[in-house]
């Protein structure tokens, strides 16, 4: 049975008896044909097993970049170190904290204003230690800051001198060349 509107439209020339019949086609196939399933549920368990997959593996190729990262940025600080290095040329110690040890390295009387003025930084070099003029200090800090271990050009984050201590005590001034 063609509902009027089919058969209106056949009359008026509009449509062809095949278009019709096809259209009655579909709506059968449609009618009769099973209606499409829910997802399986192994597929949907399939999905959320890849999804969680690939949300593993970025976390892990993040962590594994920000490693390569980090270790390009130490190669980089120990290529400024190796190539910016002022030798110790004095017969001088001079005295300082390293990781809670007093280290020390040779310095002439120069090298030590110049330390005092932060003209010059002792950073880590390996097992040793280096002194590198103030800009290529700054670049070492840029890439790896726990190199710089002596900076006086810094400003000093601690308290003022004079601040922690007794009053009793701040009567009496330590001279700023004392060398230990």
């Amino acid at each position: 049975m063609r509902n009027p509107l089919q058969e209106q439209l056949l009359k008026a020339g509009l449509v062809k008896k095949g278009q019709v019949a096809q259209v009655e086609r579909e709506q059968a196939r449609r009618r009769q044909g099973k209606a499409p399933a829910g997802p399986d549920p192994a597929q949907v368990d399939a999905r959320r097993l890849q999804a969680e997959k690939a949300e593993r593996d970025r976390a892990l190729a993040a962590g594994r970049n920000a490693q390569a990262r980090q270790a390009e940025l130490r190669s980089q600080a120990r290529q400024i170190v190796d190539s910016h290095r002022i030798a110790g040329a004095g017969d001088s110690p001079y005295r300082f904290v390293d990781t809670g040890v007093i280290r020390e390295i040779g310095v002439d009387a120069a090298q030590r204003g110049q330390l005092a003025r932060g003209a010059l930084v002792v950073v880590r070099d390996g097992d040793g230690h280096a002194l590198l003029p103030r800009a290529a200090a700054d670049k070492v800090r840029a890439r790896d800051a726990g190199l710089v271990v002596v900076d006086h050009g810094q400003a000093d984050t601690g308290p003022a001198p004079g601040e922690d201590m007794d009053p009793y005590y701040r009567q009496f001034q330590v001279p700023d060349d004392l060398v230990w």
